[in-house]
């Protein structure tokens, strides 16, 4: 709304203008002026203003009609009229009253008596539009599809629309945690990703403009996950700070995403695998090799390249079923720890690494709490980054599998190649970051590996870590997986 109250001013009379001009021209108001009927009903609907001061005695269209076309406008209906007239008989305020005044002022008027009906009616009527656009802000709010929630200073939750009671399943709209149970009540349901960016919001109450924040309620074989990202805005109450909390349903883009990916991942080393072994094969048959072969060797030959077709015409059936089946953290078979070995094996014939080694320290085939294809993909990722983010691209890599707890894995992948500085690792599990750009140039892609990795780990209720070595160059990622 606008600073200063608009008062339109409506008299035949330049020199009525000029008087009531001379009485209202403080700093408080903004005046209009209008010499006539159509002129008057053309500015109020231009200015929509707080109070319409009209003079009822005017050639043409008079004071009376002005108030009634007033009236019947929807929009200009509410506007406060005073009729300023010369006439002070009973029926004149009669006439006035059905025409829709609200006050009148008698010519000639008291200055004083004026200025207070003026200054009255226009703080009453401003304090009328207030309360009017509050009740349409909160219908709006409370019809809205995203959450909103008003934090007081100490954390606790002083408002919450429907929406936002819904998302965090809240019992009703009287019934809010307080200051002691809000945060507990909130990091029992969901994980706040990434961690130090949630603390440093309710600490601090600030975030970096480019770190998203999630609250994800986990997967569950019964239940698919939910992500809300989380924007802040801060609100000075007097001496207090408030926050409103913006709560947005993006599970459907982060599914999106994530099938993307999956995708994407999924077809690159299934097709990887095969295309490597026919190329491998086709490379022996090249004349200057040929020529020293002999024929069971050129046979043993087309039999690889043969097995390598065989092999990818049944991968890509394997893609186009894929593409028929719904794509989770939990879709497919659970990953079992005893299948570790063989699957870093076929993907480190895929990427074509030359120095790994796998630790498994499962001594039984305990299932982890996510699909093998997820955690194939995972792999592929974290393999693939220790290749593609290597000085020379021959990184000696360590994958260790093993229990934390009884109902807890960690997953850890170490290689030898380059360090992180503390910016990179803060955001390298967000959305379209590439910390490559910062030391070997840009890599074509959208940077969706990483930040969907711990999409997947944190669906389930795991956490994700990366940390620089401190025995060599090169880097960590920890996992940590619930297992089933």
């Amino acid at each position: 709304m606008q600073a200063k109250s608009i008062i339109l001013i409506v008299d035949d009379t330049e020199t009525g203008r000029e008087i009531l001009e001379a009485l209202l021209h403080f700093s408080t108001y903004q005046l209009a002026f209008a010499s006539n009927g159509p002129e008057a009903l053309e500015k109020a609907e231009a200015l929509t203003p707080d109070l319409i001061l009209l003079d009822v005695m005017m050639p043409g269209m008079d004071g009376f009609e002005v108030c009634r076309r007033l009236r019947a406008n929807p929009r200009l209906a509410e506007i406060p009229i005073i009729l300023v007239t010369a006439l002070d008989d009973r029926h004149s305020r009669l006439q006035g009253i059905e025409a829709g005044a609200d006050d009148f002022v008698t010519k000639p008027f008291d200055h004083a008596e004026l200025r207070a009906r003026v200054r009255t009616i226009t703080r009453l009527n401003r304090y009328r539009r207030l309360l009017d656009e509050r009740a349409r802000f909160e219908w709006v709010v409370e019809q809205a599809d995203d959450g909103y929630i008003l934090l007081g200073p100490q954390n606790e939750m002083l408002y919450a629309n429907e929406r936002a009671r819904w998302l965090l399943e809240l019992p009703s709209k009287t019934l809010l945690p307080t200051k002691d149970d809000f945060l507990p009540y909130i990091e029992q349901l969901f994980r706040c990703e990434p961690g130090h960016a949630w603390k440093r919001l309710l600490e601090q109450g600030s975030v970096p403009s480019n770190s998203p924040i999630y609250l994800i309620r986990p997967e569950t074989p019964n239940a698919q996950s939910l992500w809300l990202e989380v924007t802040l805005l801060n609100q000075v109450e007097g001496d207090h700070l408030q926050r409103l909390l913006h709560l947005r349903n993006v599970t459907a883009q982060m599914s999106t995403q994530r099938d993307i990916w999956t995708f994407h991942s999924m077809v690159m080393h299934k097709l990887n695998t095969p295309l490597h072994a026919i190329s491998g094969g086709l490379q022996l048959l090249m004349p200057e090799i040929v020529e020293n072969l002999s024929a069971e060797q050129i046979q043993e030959i087309g039999k690889l390249i043969s097995s390598g077709i065989h092999r990818l015409n049944h991968t890509i059936s394997d893609i186009l079923q894929y593409l028929r089946m719904p794509v989770s953290a939990h879709s497919g078979d659970a990953f079992r720890a005893d299948q570790l070995e063989g699957l870093i094996k076929q993907i480190g014939f895929g990427l074509e690494l030359k120095h790994f080694a796998v630790h498994n320290h499962f001594t039984s085939d305990k299932q982890l709490l996510l699909s093998t294809s997820a955690v194939e993909c995972i792999l592929w990722e974290l393999l693939e980054n220790a290749k593609k983010f290597h000085p020379t691209h021959a990184p000696t890599i360590a994958v260790e599998l093993a229990p934390v707890s009884p109902t807890l894995a960690l997953l850890r992948v170490m290689d030898n190649g380059v360090l992180l500085t503390p910016e990179q690792i803060d955001k390298v599990w967000l959305p379209y970051y590439q910390a490559e750009k910062y030391f070997t140039g840009e890599v074509p892609g959208m940077g969706l590996g990483l930040t969907m990795v711990a999409a997947l780990i944190w669906e389930v209720g795991g956490s994700c870590r990366l940390r620089n070595r401190t025995d060599d160059v090169g880097t960590i990622v920890e996992l940590s997986i619930p297992l089933m």
